[in-house]
């Protein structure tokens, strides 16, 4: 896991990439409910700074990542950091 490659999530934040199982757009009511399940559960993380969520990241461990960055922008990002 020293090596794994990281995806910039936006203000400094980061996920390792290896660990993401999904990135999703958060407006339909089945990832919103992902959501508000991980925020009882205490496995939500808020990687937002204060701004709109306009991705939701799920990891492999179930925690929920949310971010501010726009999910084509994480793709592309991901594509990216694969590629390198």
């Amino acid at each position: 896991m020293a090596n794994d490659p990281l995806l910039n999530i936006g203000f400094g934040n980061y996920v390792v990439q290896s660990r993401i199982a999904a990135i999703v757009a958060p407006g339909s009511s089945p990832i919103r409910r992902i959501r508000e399940d991980a925020r009882e559960a205490g496995r939500l993380i808020d990687a937002t700074q204060g701004r709109k969520t306009r991705a939701i990241i799920i990891l492999d461990s179930n925690h929920v990542v949310l971010s501010a960055i726009q999910t084509e922008t994480l793709k592309a990002r991901f594509s990216q950091e694969e590629k390198a």
